[in-house]
C-alpha cells in the first residue's frame, strides 16, 4: 500500500495577518477620503453657484425697492396735499387736481414689493442652506428673509387700509371722472377742467380724514420698511461679495 506524503504549507506570521488588514484599512480608508473630498468639492461648487443666484435675486430687489421708496416717497407728498385742499373748504378751483390725488390713495401696483426669491426658497426648502458654511453669513441670509416677510405682512395691513378707503370715496367723487381719467393701461392723467365733487357733510369729511390718515400712516410705515430692507440687502451683497472672492459684475455675468 502506497503511503502519500502530505505536504504542508508554511504557517503565516500573524505579522502578516496585520499588514494585510492595513492595507486593506488603507485602500478603504484613502477611498473614503477621496469620495469626502469629491463630494465636498461638488457642494462647494454648488454653495458659490447659489450665491452667484442669491446675489442676482438681491440685486434686482434692491433696484425695486429704490423705486418703491421714490414712488411712496411721492404719494405721501399727494395725499398730504389732498388733505391740506379738501380741509381748506369750497370753493374748490382745482378740483381736478383732487381727482388725480385722490386716484392715487388706493393703488397699490406702483408701490407693491414682491422679492425675487427664487434662490431663497432653493436654500430653506430643499436644504441648500446648510450648504453655507459661513454661519455668519446664514444667519444674515436668514434676517434679510425674516426683513422681506415682515415687508409682507405690512403691505397686507395696507391692503385693508385700501379698502377703507374705497368704500369711502364714493361720497366724494364721481367714479366716471376717475374712469375717463384712465388710459388703456390704467395709468391716470390729470382730468380737463375741473369736474365737481359729490356735495358732502362735514361729519364725512371728518370719517374720510381719518379712512385719509390710515393710508398715509400705512404709507410711511411700508417707506420705512422698504428702507430698512434695502439697508440689510446692501449689507448681504457686501458680506456674499467679499466671502466669495466675486466683483458685482463677475457675479453678474456668469
Amino acid at each position: 500500500m502506497e503511503v502519500h506524503a502530505h505536504t504542508h504549507t508554511a504557517r503565516k506570521k500573524w505579522t502578516h495577518y496585520f499588514w494585510e488588514f492595513l492595507m486593506l484599512f488603507l485602500a478603504v480608508f484613502c477611498g473614503f477620503l477621496a469620495e469626502n473630498k469629491r463630494e465636498h468639492m461638488i457642494e462647494h461648487q454648488r454653495e458659490k453657484k447659489l450665491a452667484r443666484s442669491l446675489v442676482n435675486d438681491i440685486i434686482a430687489d434692491t433696484l425695486r425697492l429704490h423705486a418703491i421708496i421714490e414712488a411712496r416717497t411721492e404719494k405721501g407728498w399727494m395725499m398730504d396735499s389732498l388733505s391740506s385742499i379738501l380741509n381748506a373748504g369750497p370753493p374748490y378751483d382745482s378740483t381736478n387736481t383732487i381727482y388725480y390725488y385722490a386716484v392715487f390713495a388706493p393703488r397699490t401696483i406702483l408701490y407693491r414689493f414682491i422679492p425675487n426669491e427664487g434662490t431663497l426658497d432653493q436654500l430653506k426648502n430643499a436644504g441648500g442652506l446648510r450648504l453655507i458654511q459661513k454661519g455668519f453669513i446664514a444667519d444674515s441670509i436668514t434676517k434679510y428673509d425674516a426683513s422681506i416677510r415682515s415687508l409682507l405682512r405690512q403691505q397686507d395691513l395696507e391692503e385693508s387700509a385700501m379698502g377703507d378707503y374705497r368704500n369711502i370715496s364714493h361720497r366724494f367723487f364721481d367714479g366716471r371722472v376717475f374712469n375717463r381719467m384712465m388710459n388703456p393701461d390704467n395709468i391716470p392723467s390729470l382730468p380737463t377742467g375741473n369736474p365737481p365733487l359729490i356735495s358732502f357733510s362735514k361729519a364725512d369729511l371728518t370719517e374720510f380724514n381719518y379712512k385719509l390718515f390710515v393710508v398715509q400712516a400705512q404709507n410711511r410705515v411700508n417707506r420705512r420698511e422698504c428702507r430698512r430692507l434695502l439697508t440689510q440687502a446692501n449689507n448681504l451683497l457686501i458680506i456674499l461679495k467679499e466671502e466669495y472672492h466675486q466683483s458685482e459684475r463677475t457675479l453678474l455675468e456668469k
